[in-house]
């Protein structure tokens, strides 16, 4: 058996802000606040439920100036996420052309194989929301 076959995969997001974190992730993405570190640790640990992933949110003494990893919803309609979060006050990166092969529709780069569009959360945190495009 596999080390991790068993394991459960849990996202671990940096954050400045606390409050305004939680505030973010629960009135504008629909999480939930499943546990709150109370006393000296209240502003340092939270943990969310954001559809089926729990989420630990930390604030570090010194947060790092780059991540090579970013928190992904994956999404059965890429324009219905954006439109929703649009509506609730979440500004979304313009979509970036790379090869021939995109195209851009507002803040959505759509790929051969699905669709992407990106924005940040309070904390300077980069989110994308994917759409897959089923093969033909």
């Amino acid at each position: 058996m596999a080390m991790f076959a068993s394991a459960r995969m849990v996202s671990l997001i940096p954050v400045r802000n606390m409050q305004r974190a939680i505030k973010f992730y629960t009135k504008k993405l629909g999480a939930k606040v499943v546990f709150r570190a109370r006393g000296p640790m209240k502003n340092y640990w939270a943990s969310l439920r954001l559809g089926k992933v729990d989420v630990w949110f930390v604030a570090p003494d010194k947060i790092e100036k780059r991540s090579l990893a970013y928190h992904t919803f994956v999404v059965k309609s890429v324009r219905t996420a954006v439109k929703g979060l649009q509506k609730k006050g979440v500004k979304f990166e313009k979509g970036q052309k790379t090869p021939s092969s995109t195209s851009i529709e507002g803040p959505i780069t759509w790929e051969p194989f699905g669709g992407a569009a990106f924005f940040r959360d309070t904390e300077g945190n980069l989110l994308m929301v994917w759409q897959n495009i089923p093969p033909m």
